[in-house]
């Protein structure tokens, strides 16, 4: 039977919200497994399944979860250091996966990145003043030499350091030193977005609250949105204004992080809740152990991807992947058993 044209039903174009700065619709990353003689594809490991997501402008978006489950894949991703495999990625109203070559260098100073690790992320041959400023250069908003020179001393000591550390090389720094230059390094184009990778993890505990009050007093100054990326709870409640909780490539949950920490829906949010350590030793909290390790995604379970770690998992987990819902205003959570 041949359909009628008049049934046809075309889907209206989607246009982003002018409050959200960065908008993914069902973006998927999967990375190619190779075997053989031939290096033919074999599988796909699934880093980033389906994941929509809004980050408002100005706020902190805090993103959570495992070793492996896909935060950093996720943030790459939204700023094309790694090609999607489908779904679109919205950056203030323009779709960033449909720009030219002219379109996307012009964009990338408005978004940059701080990576995890502050050793392996400078390059040790070049001084600060060669690292922060590279692209001030390549984007031809200074000159080489003394112009670019008093741009990079400017970003490093409102990152902290001194103007006269422009003259040193990595290894002349501590770690946290270390990861104030990587910030600067993000900072020198004037961008609106960045990407935290797990900006502390590296860093010892009396550094972190330093580095993390550091990003907060830059955010207020110069109106920055951040994805802030992190396995630490404690310090992600600290800065975020929401955060999203990922398990093995997707979202479970998503909402402000009072109703985060005060009322988790999802289990597998419960338990990662419960392994915050409390200061406080006469108050006692009831751990929940997950049961057997992550599975690989390169061959994620079927139906809910939790089901095979979770208490309360039923036949319905095991055969029905759930859908990621509005449960209550601004909270979202993909679990069959939360209505």
């Amino acid at each position: 039977m041949e359909k009628n044209v008049n049934d046809i039903v075309v889907e209206p174009k989607f246009v982003p919200s002018k409050e959200d700065l960065v908008v993914t619709r069902n973006l998927k990353k999967y990375f190619p497994i190779t075997g053989g003689f031939f290096k033919r594809v074999v599988g796909h490991v699934q880093a980033v399944e389906n994941v929509s997501l809004t980050i408002k402008k100005g706020e902190t978006l805090g993103i959570v979860g495992e070793s492996g489950c896909g935060k950093s894949t996720l943030g790459r991703t939204i700023l094309r250091l790694l090609e999607k495999t489908s779904g679109e990625v919205y950056y203030d109203g323009r779709e960033i996966y449909t720009m030219d070559k002219r379109e996307l260098r012009d964009w990338r100073t408005e978004a940059q990145i701080v990576f995890q690790d502050p050793y392996s992320s400078l390059n040790p041959r070049k001084t600060v003043a060669q690292i922060v400023g590279e692209a001030l250069i390549e984007h031809g908003l200074t000159k080489k030499g003394t112009e670019t020179n008093e741009r990079v001393a400017e970003v490093i000591e409102k990152c902290g350091l001194a103007p006269y550390h422009i003259r040193r090389y990595p290894h002349e720094f501590s770690g946290g030193q270390r990861q104030r230059i990587g910030i600067a390094r993000a900072l020198a184009l004037n961008p609106k977005f960045i990407v935290c990778d797990e900006p502390v993890s590296a860093l010892d505990v009396s550094i972190q609250s330093q580095v993390i009050n550091l990003l907060m007093d830059i955010q207020e100054e110069m109106g920055l949105t951040y994805m802030f990326i992190s396995h630490d709870l404690s310090v992600v409640k600290h800065i975020s204004d929401r955060i999203g909780v990922m398990y093995l490539g997707s979202f479970v949950e998503l909402t402000d992080k009072k109703e985060l920490y005060d009322n988790p829906l999802h289990p597998y949010t419960k338990a990662l809740l419960s392994a915050i350590p409390i200061p406080d030793p006469t108050h006692k909290r009831n751990r929940i152990i997950l049961k057997g390790d992550i599975p690989s995604p390169a061959n994620p379970p079927k139906g809910c991807r939790f089901h095979t770690r979770c208490p309360e998992a039923t036949d319905e987990c095991r055969a029905i992947i759930p859908e990621f819902l509005e449960v209550k205003p601004n909270h979202f959570v993909a679990c069959h058993h939360v209505k």
